[in-house]
This record gives C-alpha cells, sequence and structure tokens, in this order.
C-alpha cells in the first residue's frame, strides 16, 4: 500500500513493487497532470483533466444574471481519468491512517480484515455521496414537485455540482477496479465485487449519457443510505459481535428503497416520458425518448432490482439456519441429564472402592442385627 514504510524493497517493477507503491506512482501521474497548468503550451492539455468541460451560458427569463450550466462530451473521459487517481490517492489514504491502525487494535483473522476494509472504504463514499446528494436535491426541490424528473425532457443542461457529482461517481467507481488488483483481494470474493462495480458503471454511466441525471440522482441517494447503513453495522458487528441491531433496520429499508426504485422508474419510463412533448432520438440533441430505450432502461431497472431481492433473501435465509442452528446447539448444551440408574450407581460405586449389598444374610448384616 502507498505511503507506507517498508523494510524490504521488492524488485522494481514487479508485482508486489506495485503493489506496494501503487499510490505513490498514481500520486507522480496526477502531479505531472498538474504541472502542466504552468507552461503555455501544455496548459490548455492540462486544464482538460482538471476542470469541469462543456459549460454552456443561458440567461433566465425570470432572473436578469446568467447562469453557467454544463453538457457532457469526449472531453468528460480525461476529467474522469485524473479525478479515478484521486481516489485511488484518498482510498490509500484512508486504508493507511484509519483503517490499518483499527485493523491493528482489532486483530481480525484474514476474512473479517478484508471485509472490514472494504466496508470501511465503501462507508466512507456513502457517507460522502450520500450528504452530496442531499444538498443537490435540496436545491432541486423534488420533494414539493417529483414531476421534475421527466419535464423539460432531455434535461441536457447541468449544474455544476450535478455533473461534477456524476463525474466523481464514475471515476471512484472505475477506480474500484484496479483496487481490486491493489488490495490484494482474495479470489473467491473478486467475483461478487466485480458484479456490484459493473453494475454501478453501467447504471451511473447510463444516467448520464441518456440525460437521465435527475432519475439517476434522485435514486442514488436512498440506496447509498441504505448501503451506508449495511457497511456501518458490519463495521459495528466486527469490533462487538454483539452488535447487530443495525442489521434490523438495514433489512427494513433494503425493503423500501428497492420498492421506491421500482416505483419510481415505473412512474418515470411508464407514464412520465411517454407523455413528454419530445418524443423521438436524436444524438444532436440528446433525445432518447423513444420507446425501445424506455423500456430497455426499465427492465434493466427492474432486473437489478429482482437480482438485488434474491442476493438479500438468499444472504437472509442463511442467517436465519445460523442462528436455528446455534439456538438448537445452546439448548442441547445446557439441556438437564438424565437421572442415572440404580445399577449404574453400584457400578460407579464399585469402581470408587464401595460396595453397597442389601442382603440380609450378609456377614455385615448378621453382626448388625446380632447387636
Amino acid at each position: 500500500m502507498g505511503f507506507r514504510k517498508k523494510n524490504k524493497s521488492p524488485p522494481v517493477l514487479s508485482h508486489e513493487f506495485v503493489i506496494q507503491n501503487h499510490a505513490d506512482m498514481v500520486s507522480c501521474v496526477a502531479m505531472i497532470i498538474l504541472l502542466g497548468l504552468m507552461f503555455e503550451v501544455t496548459a490548455k492539455f492540462a486544464i482538460m483533466f482538471i476542470t469541469i468541460q462543456y459549460n454552456v451560458t443561458q440567461s433566465l427569463d425570470e432572473r436578469a444574471e446568467q447562469v453557467n450550466l454544463y453538457q457532457y462530451g469526449p472531453k468528460d473521459i480525461a476529467t474522469v481519468f485524473f479525478y479515478l487517481l484521486i481516489a485511488v490517492i484518498l482510498h490509500a489514504l484512508i486504508q493507511e491512517y484509519i483503517l490499518d491502525k483499527m485493523n491493528r487494535r482489532l486483530h481480525l483473522s484474514k476474512t473479517k480484515h478484508s471485509k472490514f476494509n472494504e466496508s470501511g472504504q465503501l462507508a466512507a463514499f456513502y457517507l460522502l455521496s450520500f450528504i452530496w446528494g442531499c444538498s443537490i436535491l435540496t436545491a432541486e426541490e423534488f420533494a414539493t414537485n417529483p414531476t421534475f424528473l421527466w419535464e423539460g425532457y432531455p434535461h441536457t443542461h447541468m449544474v455544476f455540482q450535478v455533473k461534477f457529482f456524476y463525474i466523481c461517481q464514475i471515476a471512484y467507481w472505475l477506480h474500484a477496479l484496479p483496487e481490486l488488483y491493489f488490495q490484494k483481494v482474495r479470489k473467491e470474493d473478486i467475483p461478487r465485487q466485480l458484479y456490484y462495480i459493473c453494475l454501478y458503471v453501467f447504471h451511473i454511466t447510463g444516467a448520464y449519457i441518456l440525460n437521465l441525471h435527475r432519475l439517476g440522482l434522485v435514486l442514488l441517494v436512498p440506496h447509498y443510505l441504505v448501503e451506508l447503513l449495511f457497511h456501518a453495522s458490519r463495521l459495528f458487528y466486527f469490533s462487538d459481535e454483539n452488535k447487530q441491531k443495525g442489521f434490523t433496520l438495514w433489512a427494513l429499508l433494503f425493503v423500501i428503497a428497492r420498492l421506491l426504485t421500482l416505483t419510481l422508474s415505473v412512474l418515470t419510463f411508464g407514464f412520465g416520458l411517454p407523455r413528454a412533448e419530445n418524443q423521438g432520438f436524436s444524438l444532436a440533441k440528446g433525445n432518447f425518448n423513444v420507446l425501445t430505450i424506455r423500456m430497455t432502461c426499465l427492465a434493466a431497472i427492474c432486473l437489478t432490482q429482482a437480482w438485488m431481492m434474491w442476493k438479500f433473501i438468499n444472504f437472509q435465509l442463511k442467517k436465519w439456519r445460523e442462528h436455528s442452528q446455534s439456538q438448537a446447539s445452546k439448548k442441547k448444551a445446557f439441556s438437564p441429564k438424565s437421572k442415572p440408574h440404580k445399577k449404574d450407581l453400584a457400578r460407579v460405586g464399585s469402581a470408587n472402592g464401595v460396595v453397597k449389598s442389601d442382603d440380609k444374610t450378609s456377614p455385615r448384616a448378621r453382626k448388625a442385627k446380632a447387636s
């Protein structure tokens, strides 16, 4: 991991060298891009990586001042690449200065250590994204006007905060792919993480390109809240296994979030967009309001929600079986033992050197009777 003191230096450009020093190497690339701003020849290329591109100035009828709005374009790939580098650096900082110190105190096993690191990184990201998304939605006043999801489509213009939010979201989930190599994720955990990383990249990029950033933002905020609660609960569970109340609240909110996602998706693609004024397909205008694309988007969201519910149900059934087995083992451990028979007592007594006899003709009985 980057920023870490090493006792042994592996061979240069070996796998271990890249893994240990990847954050330092990425920092050098980001520094080179920043240094490009200092020279006039390279400034026009460097600024393409750092600043948000495709700004458009518009004047509103109700106000005299002008507003800067943004569109998307091919240059956004360079911007996403730069903030992907920043995400790698921040990932290494959180790992080195927060998670590794907590891991040393908790003394977790290798399996729990990997899950703790994953939950720690995701919890920090979900918390920041949830707060950021809520601030944007508050400015948009979605709660008082839900029809803004489809009114005025295509939504080709975005305010700075919305575009920067999507750039950072795409950059973060793309950075998670090389982190599977940098973090030495176990082979059995790679498919699971690949599934949800690819789903995030697919859905967020799709909402960005299809000018559905309003719907995407509204669906991401409650989803991130549920995921934040899950990973925070898992962090508390690793610190103390008795702290499991957070999982109950997470299970309830998870189902509510899935229903909310399906409801808003059906409302937007099934009722809102079909009745919008601008119908048709036009790449130049950014209009994708045709039946094929609407049904494809709705099917993708529904299939994803069904897959998540299937995983959720299997997870809950697995936990229920484990709980039932643990309760059954506890009952067996604390169940009262059956009373021993007289024959067993006689055997135990003879084994201890004590002989009991109820025969009245025995010498001991005759001596007691004579006395």
